[in-house]
């Protein structure tokens, strides 16, 4: 019994909020009959995408709302109202998230006044329900429907303010025409970077290996010596212009990756990384089964960055990453127990592995609160 009227007084409190929100509706009225009239003498026109911002955040209040009761996020998708006040005005009218909005608030002046159900319902079920549940030790009968009162009102609720099917399409295409240009950057900036690791570091030392062995051919009738010299710096020369061109193969695609694996290389960076790096592997290892070469080159490159980040900044002398395979693609996660206060403007190439995790459509979160921890979590959807 007791548990039940918890769960009354919760769904009275949820349905008190939905009913403050559509009295609040009703005050609003006032704003949109100021606005159409605006809009009708075109003067007013630019009160019509402020107008829409507000419903937005009103729907959006809702969308919150009706998440904390049901535990299940409302996903929402507008266009950006921005440029001018011509672009702005064609935004609004045009999105298709708009219509979603105006919608659900013509529905919400009506069914978010379903307290006026809940509330009788009280007096009845304490006494029916006090003697059917307190002391007959039945199954509550009447205060139960309080709470299905306010299931049906987050359901018609999350149906009414979930976007439609052509706001979804066009916000994921917006999506992934922001990835599309961060993965053209982020390739520019790769190839920049290869081209300049070339030309100064193994275009560089290729140039003086083929100064001395010149060098050593003149002099060999007549100085053996010195053309012996110049051969042993052309030696030392040419291993040293092998070392970049590993440095630089590296920095596309780690060698390690092929020769051990994701699980091995990432062991590898964890022993080398100059912290005591703890790695935890689940559902890789079963099997040999590896995730696309694309997706564990990013994931390698995400856990190297983040490991160096966690060694100059975070002041920790622990860290510790976890790779998960799960349904819909790796997860890849690392800790540390530092300070904190990780800041992707501070150029401790965060951008750079949002970027990168962006071109294969997954998602990076960072927390890093002042103090710490800072934790790296990021999906990579592939197929397995």
């Amino acid at each position: 019994m007791g548990r039940t009227v918890r769960q009354a007084v919760r769904a009275t409190g949820h349905l008190v909020l939905a009913a403050a929100m559509a009295f609040g509706l009703w005050i609003f009225i006032t704003v949109l009959i100021i606005t159409a009239v605006g809009t009708l003498a075109v003067v007013g026109a630019w009160l019509l995408p402020e107008t829409v911002l507000i419903i937005r955040r009103i729907a959006g209040a809702k969308r919150v709302m009706t998440a904390a009761w049901t535990g299940q996020r409302i996903p929402e998708a507008y266009q950006p109202i921005t440029g001018t006040v011509r672009e702005r005005i064609r935004t609004a009218v045009r999105d298709p998230g708009t219509f979603t909005d105006l919608r659900w608030m013509v529905a919400d002046y009506f069914y978010g006044a379903l307290l006026v159900l809940a509330l009788p319902l009280w007096p009845l079920g304490l006494v029916v329900d006090g003697v059917w549940s307190g002391l007959l030790r039945r199954t509550p009968l009447v205060l139960p429907l309080i709470v299905r009162i306010a299931d049906l009102e987050a359901d018609w609720s999350t149906a009414l303010l979930k976007p439609s099917a052509k706001a979804r399409l066009t916000a994921r295409v917006e999506e992934l025409a922001a990835t599309r240009a961060d993965a053209i950057a982020a390739h520019g900036a790769e190839l920049r970077r290869v081209e300049r690791d070339l030309h100064d570091g193994a275009q560089a030392n290729l140039v003086a290996l083929s100064m001395r062995i010149g060098l050593a051919k003149r002099a060999y009738d007549s100085d053996p010596a010195t053309a012996r010299r110049l051969l042993d710096e052309a030696q030392a020369q040419a291993e040293k212009a092998l070392t970049e061109l590993r440095h630089v193969v590296r920095g596309i695609h780690p060698p390690i990756l092929t020769d051990r694996g994701l699980v091995g290389a990432v062991r590898a960076l964890a022993a080398g990384c100059g912290l005591e790096a703890s790695v935890e592997v689940a559902g890789l290892e079963e099997d040999g089964v590896r995730a696309p070469a694309a997706v564990e080159a990013a994931a390698y490159f995400v856990v190297a960055e983040a490991l160096t980040n966690a060694a100059k900044y975070s002041g920790s002398a622990r860290a510790s990453v976890r790779l998960e395979r799960v349904r819909r693609g790796l997860r890849v996660r690392v800790a540390d127990e530092g300070h904190g206060g990780a800041d992707e403007t501070g150029g401790s190439g965060l951008v750079g592995m949002r970027r990168r995790v962006a071109a294969l459509d997954g998602t990076l979160d960072l927390s890093s609160p002042v103090g710490g921890p800072t934790v790296i979590d990021v999906m990579l959807p592939c197929v397995w």
